[in-house]
């Protein structure tokens, strides 16, 4: 008599059972993939994306200066020969949004820069290589560490009669101006008194040191850190501002007094 095996039932299969077992792979799959990759990428060599190079500065050159300073830095009709500027000069003008100029006129207006500071760098390297000039100084001479009070007095010796004593700016002949030092950085500062931009004569270490240069940047630098000990600073204007200010406010509340008592006696 033949033995009866009675048959094992299977059970029937949730319809989710495959999702959640392809999902279980793709999971498991993926970290394996993520930690080989992370494995093999930690052990490459990193390159990291160099700087503009002089080559570089040569084409943003060509692209965007050429057409008034020549092909070759030799000058135009419409703009001077670069020869001699240096990298301190190209840096000052481009990073401060003078140059490249929009339109012809009595001074370089500043006006947001259209270059990047890796552009700007790429610029000046390219002038330096072919017309050497002035170029940036060390650091101990922007750190504004040197003697304020011998620096406000070569401000107001050298400077204060064009950029007013409060280093506000002020008007020049024929519709030029100083502008404002009040936002200006250290190296700006420095490279106007080297390179001498627009009407501003150039401060050579004749006439004054790299370390009376230093003592004016720290002054400078020092106003801008100082609110005004007065108050309201009225434009830092001096007597031009103050006056206006005594005879409007002043002598008309003292008119606007008069006329008020004598309104009650009346």
């Amino acid at each position: 008599m033949a033995r009866h095996t009675p048959r094992r039932s299977n059970g029937r299969r949730s319809p989710w059972a495959a999702a959640a077992l392809i999902g279980i792979g793709l999971l498991v799959t993926g970290g394996v993939y993520a930690g080989a990759s992370a494995a093999v990428a930690a052990s490459e060599p990193q390159t990291v994306a160099s700087a503009l190079t002089v080559e570089d500065g040569k084409k943003l050159f060509q692209a965007n200066c050429a057409t008034c300073h020549g092909l070759d830095l030799q000058g135009t009709e419409n703009g001077p020969s670069l020869y001699g500027v240096g990298e301190l000069s190209v840096e000052f003008q481009v990073s401060t949004g003078r140059m490249p100029l929009q339109m012809q006129g009595p001074q370089a207006p500043q006006k947001p820069v259209q270059f990047t500071q890796e552009q700007i760098d790429a610029l000046a390297a390219y002038t330096q290589s072919v017309a050497p000039g002035p170029s940036f100084p060390d650091a101990h001479v922007l750190d504004g560490e040197g003697d304020v009070s011998a620096g406000a007095e070569l401000f107001r010796i050298n400077c204060a009669m064009c950029h007013n004593v409060a280093a506000a700016g002020g008007a020049l002949t024929e519709g030029k101006y100083a502008p404002a030092l009040t936002n200006t950085s250290a190296l700006h500062m420095y490279a106007a008194m080297v390179t001498g931009p627009q009407n501003m004569p150039v401060f050579n270490d004749l006439t004054l040191t790299t370390e009376e240069k230093r003592d004016i940047i720290s002054a400078l630098l020092y106003m801008q850190n100082t609110e005004s000990p007065g108050g309201f600073s009225l434009g830092s204007l001096g007597p031009v501002s103050e006056g206006l200010f005594i005879w409007i406010f002043g002598i008309g509340s003292l008119i606007a007094l008069t006329v008020w008592i004598t309104a009650k006696s009346n």
